[in-house]
């Protein structure tokens, strides 16, 4: 369990525990698909001869030594992901313009 920040913490700014769940679960999982970028990334090198270091070595520290989960939380609580509720900004959907888009290219053709 994570003690530091505490969930009182995380929530001051008016965020419920649901928000911050998912919040954290979204962070987590980006944190866990940078892990696997940089391993992939490490064995390609030691696969070509590349360097002689360990895949631990080519790895970052706190991606490979914490948790995933832990890692979000500290990321959240410093500000380095931001929690953004739709509400609050004007949001565009980009996959429903592309088909426009490409109708647009069609026409000109």
């Amino acid at each position: 369990m994570i003690n530091k920040p505490s969930v009182e913490e995380l929530t001051k700014d008016g965020l419920n525990r649901y928000e911050l769940v998912i919040a954290t679960a979204k962070c987590a999982h980006l944190i866990t698909d940078e892990y696997v970028e940089q391993r992939a990334y490490a064995e390609k090198l030691i696969e070509r001869k590349e360097t002689d270091k360990p895949i631990s070595a080519l790895i970052d520290k706190d991606i490979r030594d914490e948790k995933a989960v832990k890692n979000a939380v500290e990321r959240l609580h410093a500000g380095l992901y931001k929690i953004v509720h739709p509400g609050d900004i004007d949001y565009v959907d980009e996959s429903a313009e592309q088909p426009a888009a490409a109708a647009d290219e069609n026409a000109d053709a």
